[in-house]
């Protein structure tokens, strides 16, 4: 590993990685390459979010799944879903391995209520003056989209970082949509949002290239686990730090650091 990894300069080694995959060539093979189909910003975070919410398995998996999802819904998709009776909603497969129907079912109806009376979920995750975290909003989010299915099995499928989960899968989503667009990946439709409060995804992958590297010394992949890593890359760059949710992809789909983890 010691000389794979430059005991100086390894912001520049990782900013290498970061530009090797933040470019277009990265979206074809990776679950971004669903909301990216779409034209208008409220398609792009409905079909995101849905599409973060299956994240987890192979890729090959999660693609698999969201383009049988969004086969039902044409280009304007949140059109389309304001419009659907609860009847309607029961006839569309909407599942993805532990997502069940009744599941998707479930997140299906929140969002057609919640898009009837509003234009955008951004507002959900909006931070508190004295937040540098979304992870409180998170949890915001969390209580109000669920409506009356708080305590019901679904709710596993929307993380809660107090309860101390690294809610991978939401960062995930607000990465796709606060980040600048600037490199034709993420989409940066979220102008309200700040995006140095943004947190890196984190799961067993990243998790074990970020202890590989160093950045990370917890050895769990929770929300305590997050906030030291989120506290070591604003190091790296104050105004960006998630930027580097790229290179810990990259290192691990290269296999460099595989022999040291």
């Amino acid at each position: 590993m010691g000389s794979l990894i430059p005991k100086k300069d390894l912001k520049d080694w990782l900013d290498h990685w970061v530009d090797k995959y933040e470019n277009p060539d990265f979206i074809a093979n990776d679950p971004i390459c669903i909301p990216h189909r779409y034209l208008r910003s409220v398609d792009r975070e409905f079909v995101g979010f849905m599409t973060a919410t299956i994240s987890w398995g192979r890729r090959a998996s999660i693609l698999d799944s969201s383009n049988k999802m969004f086969s039902y819904f044409g280009d304007h998709p949140v059109d389309d879903l304001v419009d659907l009776s609860d009847n309607d909603i029961k006839d569309i497969n909407w599942s993805h391995r532990t997502l069940m129907n009744i599941d998707g079912w479930q997140f299906l109806k929140s969002l057609r209520n919640y898009y009837r009376k509003n234009k955008s979920l951004e507002t959900l995750f909006l931070c508190k003056s004295d937040e540098n975290f979304y992870n409180h909003a998170i949890d915001r989010f969390r209580s109000t989209i669920s409506e009356d299915w708080t305590e019901s099995r679904t709710m596993k499928h929307i993380a809660s970082p107090s309860s101390g989960s690294a809610a991978k899968r939401i960062h995930l989503f607000l990465r796709w949509m606060v980040r600048s667009n600037n490199k034709g990946v993420d989409f940066g439709d979220w102008t309200n949002m700040d995006p140095s409060k943004l947190s890196c995804p984190l799961d067993v992958h990243s998790g074990n290239i970020a202890r590989a590297l160093g950045l990370l010394k917890r050895p769990y992949n929770d929300s305590k686990g997050l906030l030291e890593l989120d506290k070591t890359l604003r190091k790296l760059n104050s105004n960006d730090p998630v930027k580097y949710d790229y290179a810990l992809f990259g290192l691990g789909e290269s296999g460099i650091l595989k022999s040291s983890i």
